[in-house]
């Protein structure tokens, strides 16, 4: 028996080789009589003889479909006996996602499972892979389902499903899954300034769902007008913003960063020429650094 493949969709020829000996031919599949010579048998219209000579009888199947798999006969008639040779008709598939997860939302510490299936003939391989993080580092799982305990913040992204059988292009499709997290501050930084001039408090925090931002002095609620103060959110960032500080202005502020999730603060000091900082008093400082100055070049022309 010889193996006939073709790609579903294809054309299938059936080749059956005969001598100048034989009486009559035929084509079955299974117990159907699809030709008996010139004449056609078969009702289905994607089945048409091809050759019909003393030395070839063969037979195309058009357009062919998975159902069409499976053997088929050449049956020979000579003076003596009958004979018949067979042929397999095998019929790949290529690879098709049949059914994917939907993009999902879910909080840090949670499980998911991400489902991907495929069919094809032979049988696809499935792999997910992680494409938000480095090159060569994304491979997951090979598997149809994608089980992650504990999902991490940084296990967000989009999750690719790529079905492959090697009878064509893979097919690929993807999954973004957001993972939510509380607020947490990522940088705030004290500012000095001098009376009269500009002065900008940053607060910057990182959350999902983005986070929410209040301003306070002790226990007073800031707002954008009031105290000649301007708060501004974009982003991840806001800034309070001094247009002319003032001596009361001076002090620690709290930036609070709020989600559906949590809250979190940071305390950030507006200082002004003198103020010590973290135990060190800024006009120090600066004194400090004139003095190793004048002392390196004294050294240099001691020296030279």
């Amino acid at each position: 028996m010889d193996n006939v493949t073709v790609r579903q969709g294809e054309s299938a020829t059936l080749r059956c080789t005969i001598d100048d000996r034989v009486t009559r031919v035929a084509w079955l599949n299974r117990s159907t009589i699809l030709y008996a010579g010139n004449d056609k048998w078969s009702i289905d219209p994607r089945v048409i003889i091809l050759v019909n000579t003393p030395t070839q009888y063969s037979i195309m199947i058009q357009n062919v479909d998975v159902y069409d798999e499976g053997p088929y006969t050449c049956s020979v008639q000579t003076d003596n006996h009958p004979k018949t040779s067979r042929v397999h008709l095998i019929v790949q598939v290529p690879p098709q996602i049949m059914n994917i997860s939907s993009d999902i939302t879910v909080n840090e510490g949670s499980s998911v499972t991400l489902l991907c299936l495929a069919i094809g003939r032979p049988e696809p391989t499935v792999t997910w892979r992680h494409l938000s993080v480095k090159e060569g580092q994304g491979f997951v799982s090979e598997d149809e389902y994608l089980e992650i305990s504990d999902i991490k913040r940084d296990q967000s992204g989009e999750y690719e499903c790529s079905a492959l059988n090697d009878v064509a292009a893979p097919d690929v499709r993807k999954v973004k899954i957001t993972v939510n997290y509380p607020p947490y501050i990522s940088k705030a930084k004290n500012t000095g300034v001098s009376v009269g001039q500009k002065g900008i408090l940053s607060c910057e925090a990182s959350a999902v769902p983005m986070a929410e931002f209040q301003w306070f002095k002790e226990d007073t609620r800031l707002s954008t007008g009031l105290d000649g103060v301007r708060i501004e959110n974009k982003g991840r960032i806001s800034t309070l913003t001094f247009f002319n500080v003032s001596e009361k202005d001076y002090g620690n502020y709290t930036c609070v960063a709020t989600n559906k999730l949590g809250n979190t603060n940071a305390s950030i000091t507006l200082y002004g020429p003198g103020a010590v900082i973290d135990g060190v008093n800024s006009a120090s400082r600066a004194l400090a650094c004139l003095w190793l100055s004048g002392t390196f070049f004294a050294h240099f022309f001691i020296k030279f």
